[in-house]
């Protein structure tokens, strides 16, 4: 099984939300999604766990592509504008620091138009434990 197809099924909260891995290469992922009602918050905007989950989603692809079992510890979020109902989501994260236990990454959200809505940081930590898979992709 190949790590994108072993994030896709085991995520299954990313999963239920409709957040998809699309893309994964060493050091880079991108997990995308399509703005639906059940992702609408009281204020009729995209909540934003939707869009953390689905950073935190390309950031597990990153951080896991090494194949050792890496989990998030730190993440920070920026939200800088609101996604709309109907808009296509695409996170990107790109490693930083590929640091023997503590990986960092970057990852930005954006709309289908280009417009950055999220900014994202994450901390990682790499566990003693393998993650094995056949390929990335």
């Amino acid at each position: 099984m190949t790590l994108l197809e072993n994030l896709n099924t085991q995520d299954r909260f990313a999963a239920s939300i409709g957040a998809q891995l699309t893309e994964i290469r060493e050091g880079y992922a991108k997990a995308e999604l399509t703005v639906t009602e059940r992702h609408l918050n009281g204020a009729n905007v995209c909540q934003g766990g939707v869009m953390y989950t689905l950073a935190d989603l390309a950031f597990a692809g990153v951080a896991n592509c090494h194949g050792t079992l890496t989990l998030g510890i730190s993440n920070t979020i920026t939200f800088l504008h609101s996604a709309q109902l109907g808009d296509h989501l695409t996170a990107e994260c790109t490693e930083l620091l590929d640091h023997r236990k503590l990986p960092y990454c970057d990852i930005k959200v954006t709309n289908q138009n280009g417009e950055l809505l999220a900014a994202v940081t994450g901390l990682a930590y790499r566990m003693r434990r393998d993650f094995p898979f056949d390929t990335l992709m």
